[in-house]
């Protein structure tokens, strides 16, 4: 797609922040957002990868591109990203895709690590969500994508699964309120993707090569079916035929284990 072609039929793009821009899913949300004609401010941690990919598309797709290096795990970097968010004038679309996982067991983190996985999963894109959306609804568009993953679906973690189950929640919760807007919002599940997410030092100990390559997805695929899916009314997607089988599945199992407490 080239950057003269509309996306949601909208006359000129604005502008896209993305978070957790530096690698996988939020390289390539900025790669094919920057392909739109969006210009991009980028958010992460890592400075020169930041600067390298905003360089190459700005470059390629004649956009602005600005890098924005945070640490959202820190409540003084969300409100950096919070100011950003409130100066463009032309917020069109926001990418809530910072993350990561940790290998190790609940009980042996310090408590200050599970406070630092929510607030990037969590508290962060709540807090950038309430900042941006104001915005959207006076120019009566935007697009908000939250990457919830697979996990928030298929629980399996005590604080990373958590986090991605409340933020698939707040984006259910949220996009009844912006009815009559040409307002998407979307909670993006996807399943095993080939990215950078498993080589961290958080992760050690697992592998890509421990799951089949059957359930797993490349980023441009999960990025290509995510933005083709926005204008969905269905706020969860849940990318991939044998993801949403599997993740399905495993919902109805959850629910079903909901309704069979003594509570309801």
């Amino acid at each position: 797609m080239t950057s003269k072609e509309k996306f949601m039929n909208w006359d000129n793009p604005g502008t896209a922040l993305v978070t957790g821009a530096s690698a996988g899913i939020g390289a390539e949300f900025a790669r094919q957002l920057a392909e739109r004609g969006f210009d991009l401010v980028l958010v992460a941690r890592r400075k020169n990868r930041l600067e390298t990919l905003g360089e190459k598309l700005s470059r390629d797709n004649s956009i602005q591109t600005e890098v924005l290096v945070a640490d959202l795990s820190t409540p003084k970097d969300m409100d950096r990203v919070i100011s950003k968010i409130l100066e463009v004038d032309n917020l069109d679309v926001l990418i809530n895709n910072a993350g990561y996982g940790s290998h190790t067991p609940f009980l042996e983190r310090e408590y200050k690590q599970n406070a630092e996985m929510i607030n990037v999963h969590y508290t962060g894109p709540v807090m950038f969500c309430h900042a941006a959306i104001k915005g959207m609804m006076e120019r009566g568009r935007g697009i908000i994508i939250n990457n919830a993953s697979g996990s928030a679906i298929a629980r399996y973690s005590e604080i990373y699964s958590s986090s991605k189950a409340a933020i698939t929640i707040f984006s259910e919760i949220l996009k009844p309120k912006v009815r009559g807007k040409d307002i998407h919002i979307q909670a993006l599940c996807p399943g095993f993707t080939h990215s950078e997410f498993h080589d961290t030092d958080s992760m050690q100990g697992i592998s890509e090569e421990n799951f089949s390559e059957m359930h797993w997805m490349s980023a441009e695929e999960v990025v290509t079916l995510s933005l083709k899916a926005v204008k969905s009314k269905q706020v969860i997607f849940i990318p991939g035929e044998e993801n949403r089988a599997l993740l399905k599945s495993a919902r109805k199992s959850t629910f079903k284990k909901y309704l069979e407490c003594k509570i309801f």
